[in-house]
């Protein structure tokens, strides 16, 4: 019995890495666990992230990582993907809509407009029969439900952080996904 799941758990795990490799050789730019119920999609390198530190490695990406923990989420169940390719150009829609479903999340961040817009597009017929316009346009603040995932656009994340106001915006927006099983 064990080995049979040892084995699907192979399965499952050979599977997303042959599918993550294939988009990489694409152009597309993801890390952190694969099989986090979070999806952090950014579209605006910040910081250091343009000279080649690795995304969300500076405070947005600390910030956001004491958000989720504060909310609830493990430590290490999220993920992130880059809206742009490795110079800066933006992901086609295809191989971003693939990358998004290989790593099946429940929970999808748009951190800043240009990640959001790149969405819009890989999506666009399923927003287009999403009932609320705010949802629909992945409004910032606005929570979706876009192919079985809670999609929030957080309208420039990174850049809300320079001001208390915005910081407090932030947290009232991240406060409407918390996890949807139990608390670890």
């Amino acid at each position: 019995m064990a080995s049979e799941r040892d084995a699907r758990r192979r399965a499952y795990v050979d599977k997303a890495t042959a599918e993550l490799d294939a988009l990489a050789a694409r152009g597309v730019r993801a890390g952190g666990n694969a099989f986090s119920e979070v999806l952090l999609v950014k579209g605006e390198l910040v910081g250091g992230e343009k000279s080649g530190e690795p995304p969300f490695s500076g405070p947005d990406g600390t910030a956001l990582r004491a958000s989720l923990a504060r909310l609830g989420y493990a430590p290490e169940d999220w993920a992130w993907l880059l809206a742009v390719d490795a110079a800066g150009e933006p992901l086609d829609a295809a191989p971003l809509r693939e990358a998004v479903t290989a790593l099946d999340p429940a929970t999808l961040v748009c951190c800043d407009e240009v990640a959001a817009g790149r969405l819009r597009e890989a999506y666009a017929d399923d927003l287009a029969v999403v009932d609320s316009l705010e949802e629909a346009m992945l409004s910032p603040g606005a929570v979706a439900h876009v192919c079985g995932m809670r999609v929030l656009n957080l309208g420039g994340f990174a850049a809300a952080l320079a001001d208390a106001h915005e910081k407090q915006v932030m947290w009232a927006r991240l406060k409407q996904i918390p996890p949807l099983g139990e608390p670890f």
